[in-house]
C-alpha cells in the first residue's frame, strides 16, 4: 500500500474546463496527489486531465469519495465503477466514505462492508472515511478492525483546528487529511499569518500549509492558478519556528465552514 503524498490538490468546487485545466497544470508542475469526489461532478474532467498529461499511473495518488446517495448495497459498487470509468483508471489509490449517514437510512456496517468489498474487488488500493467524529470513528474501527482505515479526511485550518479528532486519529494510527486548509481564502487577510509570512518571505498560503504539514497532517489545498500551485509546493520544505506554530494555534475560533444539514454532531 502506497503512502499518501503529504501535499495534494483538492478539487472541490472546480467544474468543467476549469477543473480540467487546474488538474492538468497541477500535474505538470509536480503534484502527484489529486483528491476528488463523486458529488464534485468533475471526475470525468480530472480523468481526461490525467490522461492528457501522459503521467504514469504508478506516479499518481488518486482519491475519490462515495456520496450519500450511493451508500446502499445496490448502489455502492456500481457508483465506484462509474467513478473509475470517468477517471479513466482501473482503480483509485484511496476510496473514502464522503459523509457518515446520520439518518439511519443505511447502517454504517452496510456501507463499510461495501467499502471493504470495493477494496477486495481491486477497485481501490486503500480505504478510509471523511467527516467522521470520534464516536463514529470508533464505531468504524469496531466494524472493520484496526489498521484498516487509512485516513479520516476532515476540515482543518487555523480557525478550526479539530485537535481532539486529530489526536484521536493519531492514537488509533489513522492519518488525518485536512481539507479547506486555507478556510476558503479567509486566512489571506489574517495579520498574524501575514506577519509570519513576511518573516519567511513567502505567501500566507505557504505558512498555513507548512503549519499543517509540520503537525504530520496531509493537506489538499485547491487552486486554479499556476503561480499558486507552484508556491504551495514550497510549503513542503518550509520549517516554522515553535513560537510561530504556537501563534497559529492561538487563532482557533471554531469557525466551521463545511457544515451541511446532514452533518454529524461535531466534536
Amino acid at each position: 500500500m502506497r503512502n499518501i503524498p503529504s501535499l495534494g490538490m483538492g478539487t472541490f468546487r472546480l467544474q468543467g474546463d476549469i477543473a480540467y485545466k487546474a488538474v492538468k497544470t497541477a500535474l505538470e508542475t509536480g503534484y502527484s496527489h489529486i483528491d476528488t469526489a463523486q458529488i464534485y461532478g468533475n471526475e470525468a474532467e480530472i480523468g481526461q486531465a490525467i490522461a492528457d498529461t501522459g503521467m504514469a499511473r504508478d506516479d499518481l495518488f488518486l482519491t475519490t469519495k462515495v456520496w450519500l446517495d450511493n451508500l446502499g448495497e445496490d448502489t455502492f459498487i456500481p457508483s465506484v465503477e462509474d467513478s473509475l470509468r470517468k477517471l479513466k483508471v482501473q482503480s483509485v489509490d484511496l476510496l473514502l466514505i464522503h459523509w457518515p449517514d446520520v439518518t439511519g437510512k443505511v447502517a454504517m456496517e452496510t456501507y463499510l462492508q461495501q467499502l471493504v468489498k470495493s477494496q477486495r474487488q481491486g477497485l481501490t488500493k486503500a480505504i478510509g472515511v471523511s467527516n467522521f467524529t470520534i464516536t463514529q470513528l470508533d464505531q468504524a474501527i469496531q466494524i472493520l478492525g484496526e489498521d484498516t482505515i487509512m485516513t479520516n479526511q476532515i476540515e482543518v485550518h487555523p480557525y478550526l483546528q479539530n485537535r481532539r479528532v486529530i489526536e484521536h486519529c493519531k492514537a488509533k494510527g489513522i492519518l488525518v487529511t485536512g481539507y479547506m486548509p486555507l478556510a476558503v481564502g479567509k486566512v489571506m487577510q489574517d495579520k498574524v499569518l501575514q506577519s509570519i509570512a513576511a518573516t519567511h518571505n513567502v505567501t500566507v498560503a505557504e505558512i498555513v500549509l507548512a503549519w499543517q504539514l509540520q503537525q504530520g497532517l496531509i493537506t489538499i489545498p485547491s487552486s486554479t492558478k499556476r503561480e499558486n500551485l507552484l508556491s504551495n509546493l514550497n510549503s513542503v520544505d518550509l520549517v516554522l519556528e515553535d513560537c510561530e506554530m504556537v501563534q497559529i494555534s492561538m487563532l482557533e475560533r471554531g469557525d466551521r465552514i463545511a457544515n451541511p444539514e446532514f452533518s454529524p454532531e461535531w466534536d
